[in-house]
């Protein structure tokens, strides 16, 4: 059977994907804020990384598959630029933002590249919606 039978499942693992990681970040995230503790514990972290491995992994091998290239596919290109800048943000908000308000700012930053993040993926635009 040929990779690309798998297609259907694999896209439809990774939108999943996308979507748990997101709404974990996001709870993880207002839990951080509203400093409630209990959701920075191990098991959570652990969750996390593991969702997000999956994900890198389905990506991958959607990428692979299709035979997609960053630089001649752009929006794949903004995709995975944006992809380091949302952890860069995601990081500072959960835990190295110095104090809350700084947390607070780089979780809005993280929500909104992340939603810009997927709004690239659906329109295969680098600006998303944004350049509609």
């Amino acid at each position: 059977m040929p990779l690309i039978d798998f297609y259907p499942a694999l896209k439809f693992s990774h939108v999943s994907l996308v979507s748990c990681s997101g709404a974990l970040f996001a709870v993880r995230g207002a839990a951080v804020l509203t400093d409630r503790v209990w959701l920075m514990r191990t098991h959570w972290r652990v969750l996390s990384y593991v969702i997000d491995s999956l994900l890198l992994a389905a990506g991958v091998t959607l990428w692979l598959m299709l035979r997609l290239n960053p630089t001649r596919d752009v929006w794949l290109g903004a995709k995975l630029l944006l992809l380091m800048l949302y952890i860069a943000v995601g990081s500072l908000a959960m835990k190295r933002g110095r104090t809350l308000v700084a947390r607070g700012a780089f979780y809005g930053c993280a929500i909104s590249v992340y939603l810009l993040i997927a709004s690239i993926a659906v329109t295969h635009n680098p600006l998303g919606l944004l350049g509609r």
